[in-house]
């Protein structure tokens, strides 16, 4: 397994996401991905499927110290009575008695930020949360976050896909130490059909999947990939026996277009930054 360095933490570079994978299974997915060498389990609370992450980790047999878990805070738990509470429901849910890297889910103006950090420190300093980070961040709310924050920033997990210029938040985060952590990989399905991507995955013998998360990782992105089948799980772990040349890697990024975004809520999304 690769790691991803960033501000004092040591994440693995592929992660198994379970957004919209439901409880059982959730649960056994997570079990089957770690008892095959997966280390890194991305959950959040209003996924609604901590209880089966966790569960999935415990009859996975794989010791807790060797596994890396993210879980988010919800936008409606960000005050900090609400905060601290809601960390300790997902410390129970997950039969933990701490995760590895704890996520703002999404900017939430109604809470000044400065409380939303502050509370983000106070759990790491309790020692519930070996790492702190945010998701769905625009480069100067990460730049904020930082500011406001006495505990390193370790990551913005982000939508990153083929169709998707990230290039202002991959830049601010290389100026802040910080990692980026890709969601939506796949872009809702998108790329399984993108001739370009299905030429480059026919030269390697790889699959699209395969070929797009390589994409991702080797520019020292962190990768969440998700499936409900264990044959796609292994099949997506198997990205770092393989190399994509350079104008190959130029050929992914040239598909990005401006209405490449797909995930912009009304009421959670920022100002997104423009791509110069």
């Amino acid at each position: 397994m690769t790691f991803i360095s960033a501000n004092g933490a040591s994440i693995p570079a592929l992660g198994f996401g379970t957004f919209r994978v439901p409880g059982p299974d959730a649960e056994r997915m997570v079990s089957h991905v770690l008892a095959s060498g997966y280390r890194h389990i991305d959950t959040a609370q209003i996924y609604g499927n901590e209880a089966d992450v966790g569960e999935g980790i415990r009859r996975s047999g794989v010791a807790r110290s060797d596994i890396f878990l993210t879980t988010k805070v919800w936008v409606e738990n960000y005050r900090h009575d609400a905060f601290l509470a809601s960390v300790d429901e997902s410390l129970k849910k997950l039969k933990t008695d701490y995760v590895d890297l704890l996520l703002l889910h999404w900017p939430n103006e109604a809470v000044p930020l400065a409380e939303q950090i502050g509370a983000l420190n106070e759990v790491a300093k309790a020692g519930k949360v070996r790492h702190i980070g945010v998701s769905n961040f625009n480069t100067d709310l990460m730049r904020q976050a930082v500011a406001l924050s006495s505990q390193p920033i370790v990551t913005n997990q982000v939508e990153y896909h083929p169709y998707i210029d990230q290039t202002p938040v991959l830049r601010a985060a290389k100026q802040l130490d910080m990692s980026v952590t890709a969601y939506y990989a796949m872009a809702d399905g998108k790329v399984f059909d993108d001739a370009v991507l299905t030429a480059i995955a026919a030269r390697h013998g790889k699959s699209v999947a395969q070929v797009v998360l390589r994409w991702i990782v080797q520019q020292g992105v962190i990768a969440l990939s998700k499936t409900v089948s264990e044959n796609r799980a292994k099949e997506n772990a198997a990205v770092f026996d393989f190399e994509l040349s350079s104008d190959e890697m130029a050929a992914i990024h040239a598909l990005a277009r401006p209405e490449g975004r797909i995930v912009s809520p009304e009421g959670l999304a920022p100002v997104w930054d423009k791509v110069a």
